[in-house]
């Protein structure tokens, strides 16, 4: 009987050793490549569903490689929740767009104690340990937009004398808006120094909320009893904003507004005449390049990235991809259509068809 008793705890000795050594060999054995993507919302720019989504996903069905996009939609505790789930469902690499660097700190931090390897896309996560940032030279941005007005005033009839800028900047919490700010201002302060041009009011845009940019400028309209003669607006959606409140006061097409993004709306606003220029990024060349550096990391190939950018909180030298962004004027919009950016049917739509027949388009 006792013999007996030993055989059967043996047994279950033995089984319970195997299982553990099944369980070390499960642990142990490599996963499968698989990318999470987690984009920040659908409001501030049309851009991440229509473009940055699409061109993603084309890159990863190419390679083969299991993937899986989300978009946060604004929501610091639903951008937390798809990044908890993606790292428990077995991403490999993650790769954010953040919504604020304390964030996306947090999620990069979290990724990287589960060994999950990270990109930063768009956006620096500063202090997050990224292994690579895919970008545009934002800085480059901000210069375009700062060039583009002074362009648009110059070219006025008559020209103003000392015009009022008025300037809608992007989301302090967003590390791009800071290079875009560096990068116009650049470009102005000069003029305000020597009189060239007089500095108007100027507010930053929370979270790139288009409804508090409108909101902004009605406050900046009344403020300066509408002398505002141009407005240095950081992205195409504030500039959307912006138009509709000089439309209630009809002075559409006589303030030069800048933008950024080149979406549909605002190459529309370009070829009538209310939007002086906005900055075109294309989004197809950033997605490939940022998935193909996930695709490296995820295939245990890590690729040299050809530039590095400071992470001015950590000190650190991220590896980075930095893009040439192009300043599209009425005479360039084609451009965006001849890059696939956008579609003619999509752009050329009642009465604004005329208008692109007349630029070429």
């Amino acid at each position: 009987m006792r013999s007996g008793i030993a055989l059967a705890t043996t047994g279950l000795l033995l089984m319970g050793s195997l299982a553990a050594c099944s369980d070390d060999a499960d642990s142990s054995a490599p996963k499968t490549p698989k990318i999470g993507v987690i984009l920040p919302d659908k409001t501030t720019s049309i851009r991440w569903e229509t473009a940055d989504r699409k061109y993603l996903q084309q890159a990863f069905d190419e390679a083969g490689i299991a993937h899986d996009i989300q978009n946060a939609e604004a929501d610091k505790k639903r951008f937390q929740q798809i990044a908890d789930s993606m790292i428990k469902g077995g991403v490999t690499v993650l790769m954010i767009v953040n919504l604020d660097s304390i964030t996306g700190k947090v999620v990069l931090n979290q990724a990287a104690a589960a060994g999950v390897a990270t990109v930063d896309y768009d956006r620096l996560t500063l202090n997050g340990g990224a292994s690579y940032y895919v970008s545009f030279d934002n800085r480059g941005v901000g210069t375009l937009q700062g060039e583009g007005l002074v362009k648009c005033l110059e070219a006025q009839t008559p020209k103003k004398a000392k015009p009022v800028i008025a300037t809608l900047n992007g989301s302090p919490s967003d590390n791009n808006a800071t290079h875009y700010k560096n990068g116009y201002n650049a470009v102005l302060e000069d003029r305000y120094f020597n009189g060239d041009y007089t500095k108007g009011p100027d507010q930053d845009v929370q979270d790139w909320d288009n409804n508090l940019a409108g909101t902004i400028f009605e406050q900046m309209l009344n403020q300066t009893k509408n002398k505002i003669d141009g407005v240095l607006a950081a992205n195409d959606g504030l500039a959307g904003a912006v138009i509709k409140e000089l439309e209630q006061r009809n002075l559409n097409g006589q303030v030069p507004v800048t933008g950024q993004d080149a979406d549909v709306a605002a190459l529309q606003r370009i070829l009538k005449g209310d939007q002086c220029m906005t900055v075109f990024k294309d989004t197809k060349k950033e997605a490939q390049a940022a998935a193909e550096l996930a695709i490296s990391l995820a295939k245990k190939q890590p690729k040299p990235a050809p530039t590095t950018v400071k992470d001015t909180e950590s000190g650190l030298d991220v590896q980075s991809v930095l893009l040439k962004p192009e300043a599209i004027f009425k005479e360039n919009v084609k451009t965006v259509v001849e890059a696939g950016y956008v579609t003619r049917e999509a752009l050329c739509k009642g009465a604004v068809d005329e208008l692109c027949r007349q630029q070429g388009i």
